[in-house]
């Protein structure tokens, strides 16, 4: 059941509007920075790989196997090692994920400004960052002015946001992966405390077999 819903988590977020809309663009030859979805890929394995696991584990219990639950045990280690390492790396690079689709966003936003913006889509990519984000220009400044001179590029109703909120990328693109990643995080906690339950009955579990096979 935890598998299912680490690995139903996953999926949500993998095909979430916002953060395929966005990092599915292409500039020219540049495709938009796919860190983000390692993690997510990340959580699917795990997702997938802890149903499987966990019905090893079940099996085992029913037929009071010493050698299913310790290969069990096993599968979990290894997991909570993957885990563990993906952890680690999530929290080296959370803050080059979103920095790499503002660098993206910038490109675009510098392109669209300029004339020849109608010989590639950059245009249409930052069209795209503004309508999903509902927001426009890299900083405040920029999302005041923009709406004035260039209404192709922003929406509608930036202008009267402009005025009432923050409404500029670069603050929104932090917004939006910081909040993803806050849900991969308690995913991943609620997975690591799932797994050390499991590791800790299986071995009392396993202990218990092979003391009660002896009578």
């Amino acid at each position: 059941l935890a598998g299912g819903i680490i690995l139903g988590v996953a999926l949500w977020l993998r095909h979430d509007s916002q953060t395929t809309n966005i990092l599915y663009l292409q500039l020219g030859d540049k495709q938009a920075p796919s860190t983000f979805y390692v993690g997510i890929y990340i959580l699917i394995a795990v997702g997938a790989v802890m149903m499987f696991v966990g019905f090893l584990g079940c099996y085992g219990a029913i037929q009071e196997s010493q050698c299913l639950l310790g290969t069990f045990f096993t599968c979990l280690v290894i997991l909570f090692a993957c885990e563990v390492a993906a952890g680690i790396w999530g929290f080296v690079n959370k803050d080059q994920i979103a920095k790499d689709v503002k660098q993206f966003y910038d490109q675009a936003f510098q392109q669209a400004l300029m004339a020849e913006s109608e010989t590639n889509n950059g245009k249409a990519v930052v069209k795209t960052f503004h309508e999903t984000l509902h927001c426009c220009g890299p900083d405040s400044a920029m999302a005041a002015i923009t709406p004035l001179w260039r209404e192709d590029l922003c929406p509608k109703d930036s202008l009267l946001k402009t005025f009432t909120e923050s409404s500029n990328c670069h603050k929104k693109i932090d917004e939006l992966f910081s909040g993803k990643l806050y849900l991969i995080g308690i995913a991943a906690i609620v997975v690591a405390v799932i797994m050390i339950f499991e590791m800790i009955l299986s071995m009392v579990l396993c202990c218990g077999i092979r003391n009660s096979s002896v009578y």
